[in-house]
């Protein structure tokens, strides 16, 4: 494995598993899926790693345990983030930036919620930083629990298993092993396409409301030029 050489050694995952192992990937799973600290972690990308690890023996753990706990943490933290929203609500909104919460983020979570409704749950799984606020804006926006709970679970093993299993799959071509690093790297870029086209698609609304916006008659009495 080499490391992947994009953002800091301590957010590579070959070294976060290397050195924290598996109980490593469920404290980062767990936290990226409910935690406002955790929007900065690399989910897919180590998600994918463990899956090869666990298939090459580096990481001598059974391949449906490992599957079954990283869902577990997934889940849990989902839960967690939930309940953060329910007890906070309306204050996580006027909570000011600092170097690790921008409202920015809790902003793009709430449309992605109210515009895909209870299956956000599932497609921010696969949505990097959003996946994180998701949960908790379900609190928030106070989602039916038993609602939350169903799609929390299916989220959770189409992104857990589902992402550790396409690791364990691709681990077994060579050519994964030749090419791991541009393939992480990949799988990075990959994740953050959704973030690009939605952004993309915002600004795009936001030129075409300024231009179909009536203009302001001039306030002097003169006659706009036509």
């Amino acid at each position: 494995m080499t490391q992947l050489a994009l953002g800091p050694t301590w957010l590579d995952p070959d070294f976060l598993i290397g050195n924290f192992g598996l109980p490593g990937v469920l404290l980062i799973v767990f936290a990226e899926s409910g935690l406002l600290i955790g929007f900065f972690l690399p989910g897919d990308s180590l998600l994918f790693t463990t899956g090869l690890l666990v298939t090459t023996g580096v990481l001598d753990k059974p391949l449906w345990l490992v599957c079954t706990l990283i869902v577990l943490a997934a889940v849990v933290g989902d839960q967690v983030g939930y309940l953060f929203g329910r007890k906070v609500g309306p204050a996580l909104f006027r909570r000011p930036d600092s170097r690790l919460f921008k409202q920015e983020n809790v902003e793009k979570a709430h449309e992605f919620f109210e515009k895909h409704g209870p299956k956000s749950l599932v497609l921010a799984r696969f949505v990097p930083i959003i996946r994180t606020f998701t949960p908790i804006i379900a609190g928030v926006s106070r989602m039916n629990y038993r609602s939350f709970i169903i799609f929390n679970i299916i989220g959770g093993c189409l992104w857990g298993a589902g992402v550790t299993l396409l690791g364990a799959s691709l681990g077994k071509i060579e050519f994964v092993h030749q090419n791991i690093e541009a393939i992480l790297v990949g799988i990075v870029l990959l994740s953050v396409v959704p973030i690009v086209i939605e952004y993309l698609r915002a600004r795009a609304q936001s030129r075409r409301a300024a231009a179909s916006a009536p203009a302001v008659a001039p306030t002097d009495g003169s006659v706009p030029p036509p």
